[in-house]
């Protein structure tokens, strides 16, 4: 990820750049550019949304959304983040409800998913980030090391391996998933 340090730019900005195939996330008015993530990580991030949108889908439960979408979290200046895949319940963002735009606020799920770049920690801070803004259940995930990360607020970190099985919590009651089928 690419910091560029010029004027503060706006979530309008930012929703216009990408009109101008300029890919990143906003940090307190600041630019981050970020950068394809490799086939390892698409793979991860397209397994883990359609098992989501295959359990919320059916019940009408709300919408899963995967990379590229980004939320406001900050006003003035403005933090726009995009995890690599989201859930937003229905009662947040009713079914029929269009938005053309970015989500104004944290969805409910955040997952982010390690790039090749991504160290341990920055991973551990962008969970911690969520957290920070009111998102009740953020995954991680390490597609090398075929981990999850369960982050949850005043609660102790989960670490899930191939074996474990990995549930939605009050979140998305019901869902579960073998870790290891998500690699």
């Amino acid at each position: 990820m690419t910091v560029t340090t010029e004027k503060l730019l706006t979530a309008e900005d930012l929703h216009h750049l990408s009109s101008q195939d300029v890919r990143g996330e906003l940090l307190r008015g600041v630019l981050c550019e970020t950068m394809p993530a490799g086939v390892r990580h698409g793979k991860t991030v397209i397994k883990l949304s359609f098992r989501l949108e295959a359990f919320v889908e059916p019940r009408q439960m709300g919408t899963i959304l995967a990379s590229d979408v980004g939320f406001l979290l900050e006003k003035e200046p403005d933090t726009v983040r995009e995890p690599d895949v989201a859930f937003i319940s229905a009662r947040r963002l009713p079914l029929d409800q269009d938005v053309p735009g970015f989500f104004d606020g944290p969805p409910d799920l955040a997952v982010e998913i390690a790039s090749p770049s991504d160290s341990p920690r920055q991973l551990f801070d962008k969970a911690r980030m969520w957290i920070s803004f009111g998102v009740p259940l953020v995954w991680t995930v390490d597609p090398e090391a075929r981990t999850i990360d369960v982050h949850q607020p005043n609660q102790p970190l989960i670490r899930l391996s191939t074996d474990d099985t990995l549930d939605g919590g009050q979140v998305l009651p019901g869902f579960t998933c073998t870790v290891g089928d998500l690699f």
